[in-house]
């Protein structure tokens, strides 16, 4: 039997819970990954409310359906990122245009994720740390190095608390490397972790779609930081530059085919998830592989049923013996 395929749920929100529980068992998926916002899991009550927690577990009991993972990215991209006004999306309402009052609300609301996790039987919590310095990835106007470490060190800073409570409550947090976070690549990865080296329940969220269409090969990139990779996404993207079209996406939204690159249904893209899994085997990953779900052309229920056939075909288990001790003569 292979790895738990779960169905993250951010991208389905929009539907109440007993709803897209009927359609992922009918898609096929083994469990959900559950946002902690929308009409999904409302962390703060979950944190506070024994028989709510108990109402969500029992629906998901009603269709076979397991919930190991919850996932908070646009709560933790309120912790990082500051007075923009993007974030009156990600906050309550009543917080609009009050950039300290949406800070207090994200640190405090990812801390209630930690425990609904812990009272869900999770063990982890994926999402987002947000970025003081994204605005600087250009490097022009001329930024400083010291501009940069003093990003780091905010992160660190603003999360620490949050970590701790994760700490207490025996959740992993995991953040999903992304354009828009402290760390979007390779390096930025590798700097974020070793300032986080004294943190072992901040990890990452592994998504080779953010990854592939930065000219990385991301089975590389789990390869090397596999120790610290806590949940799986399977997400694909595809590059398609015609001469015309550049990476950075040139503020055309996600979907139009005048883009570089876009996200596509799993199978669809230039992610090799064949080279994922034998990495994931080599290692003994055996939490989820769960399906983040995005396409702008393509019907969503048609894509999430057709990706978790896809994932379940693609994950594969790792040999148990050599494959040419058949032909040898020991034991004759």
């Amino acid at each position: 039997m292979g790895r738990l395929v779960t169905l993250m749920s951010c991208q389905w929100a929009d539907m109440e819970m007993e709803e897209l529980f009927s359609k992922a068992k009918a898609m096929g998926y083994d469990g959900i990954e559950l946002a902690c916002w929308g009409n999904h899991l409302d962390p703060k009550r979950a944190a506070e409310d024994d028989a709510y927690v108990a109402e969500v577990k029992a629906l998901l009991a009603k269709y076979d359906l397991q919930c190991v993972a919850l996932c908070s990215h646009i709560i933790g991209q309120c912790v990082g990122d500051y007075n923009d006004p993007r974030l009156n999306n990600f906050a309550p309402p009543s917080l609009a245009d009050q950039p300290d009052a949406i800070r207090a609300w994200a640190i405090e609301t990812m801390k209630y994720c930690a425990i609904a996790a812990k009272k869900m039987g999770c063990y982890v919590v994926t999402g987002f740390t947000g970025s003081p310095i994204w605005k600087y990835l250009y490097s022009f106007p001329q930024t400083t190095e010291e501009m940069i470490e003093a990003g780091y060190q905010e992160i660190y800073d603003l999360w620490a608390p949050i970590l701790d409570v994760f700490k207490e409550n025996g959740i992993k947090f995991a953040l999903e490397v992304h354009p828009g976070e402290i760390a979007f690549d390779y390096y930025s990865t590798k700097r974020l972790l070793e300032k986080f080296k004294d943190r072992p329940e901040f990890g990452l969220n592994f998504d080779p779609s953010h990854l592939i269409w930065q000219g990385m090969k991301p089975e590389l990139f789990l390869q090397d930081f596999i120790d610290r990779v806590y949940h799986v996404h399977m997400k694909d993207a595809a590059v398609t530059l015609d001469g015309r079209s550049g990476l950075l996406g040139s503020h055309i939204d996600f979907g139009d085919l005048r883009r570089g690159w876009n996200f596509r249904s799993l199978g669809h893209g230039d992610v090799n998830f064949e080279d994922i899994i034998r990495v994931l085997n080599a290692y003994d990953y055996q939490g989820p592989l769960s399906v983040e779900w995005e396409d702008s052309g393509m019907e969503r229920e048609y894509g999430a049923k057709e990706a978790c056939a896809f994932v379940k075909k693609v994950d594969f288990a790792p040999s148990d013996v050599k494959f040419d001790s058949a032909i040898s003569n020991s034991g004759n």
